[in-house]
């Protein structure tokens, strides 16, 4: 008894292909589809919009370039989210803007956590986060958007772990201000 195997391709693996032809019809079909979502992710990390555009840009570029790299193991557009958050960090690291404390007396994190698990989050996530700090805002989507453990922040940023842990603690403790004053302001309207 022989076993059907499916050997259609999706439409990403298809693209995929015609990308590492480096196919421009591709590239443009790719950019068409990402762009949004992909400048969202550069402006979660860099609050001016015109340097985020840049490392989206730049982002693409090194997809193009990069893409013969993509091994078909895992998502395309994971790997692409990586590429532009890479971008981001070293616009971050070579422009030096961000300045990071090292705080080793913060020692629990779970009253914060708790305390922003209890509150109505009822604004536009990425409205909240543009108004945290820069470098609150970075530790705080790498480690929570992106996964990053605080060993990996440390390496990516050229901090402490220290460091990381407390500027994510500050990141939770500024988003928690920040709810609670726009409640406030939404409960005066």
């Amino acid at each position: 008894m022989k076993l059907f195997i499916n050997s259609k391709k999706s439409a990403e693996e298809l693209l995929v292909e015609r990308l590492k032809k480096a196919d421009q019809k591709a590239q443009r079909e790719l950019y068409d589809q990402c762009a949004k979502k992909m400048l969202a992710v550069c402006r979660s990390y860099i609050a001016d919009a015109h340097y985020a555009e840049d490392c989206m840009i730049n982002g693409f570029c090194k997809v193009f370039n990069h893409v013969v790299k993509f091994e078909n193991k895992g998502s395309f557009e994971g790997w692409i989210r990586r590429i532009m958050v890479n971008e981001c960090l070293t616009f971050l690291r070579s422009n030096k803007t961000l300045i990071y404390v090292d705080d080793a007396r913060i020692s629990s994190y779970d009253d914060i956590d708790d305390e922003l698990d209890e509150l109505e989050f009822t604004f536009n996530v990425e409205e909240v986060l543009q108004d945290l700090p820069e470098a609150y805002r970075l530790v705080f989507n790498l480690h929570i958007l992106e996964d990053y453990s605080h060993q990996e922040i440390a390496e990516a940023l050229n901090i402490s772990v220290s460091s990381s842990k407390t500027q994510l603690f500050r990141a939770k403790a500024k988003l928690k201000e920040i709810i609670l004053t726009k409640k406030r302001v939404q409960n005066e309207i």
